[in-house]
């Protein structure tokens, strides 16, 4: 049997060089983009918050296996 610390994790893809400059390319372009056009968003950010729910509700449940359970998730927690 190998040791707990012999065991190797892949880093996940958004940790990666290459994903953080895209982000931080992606901030600060979209910083540029509102700041130039404020006065056509201003009137609309209950839009935009509003568009904002759906999508967190449908990226935001990764972390614990959608709605439902997977069968037999609690035979392999005891």
């Amino acid at each position: 049997m190998k040791a707990e610390s012999e065991h190797h994790h892949p880093e996940p893809w958004y940790r990666s060089r290459g994903a953080v400059v895209a982000a931080m390319i992606a901030v600060t372009l979209g910083f540029f983009i509102v700041r130039e056009h404020w006065e056509h968003l201003a009137g609309r950010w209950i839009y935009l918050l509003l568009l904002l729910c759906p999508l967190m509700h449908f990226f935001g449940h990764g972390g614990h296996n959608g709605h439902g359970k997977e069968k037999g998730s609690d035979e392999q927690n005891s």
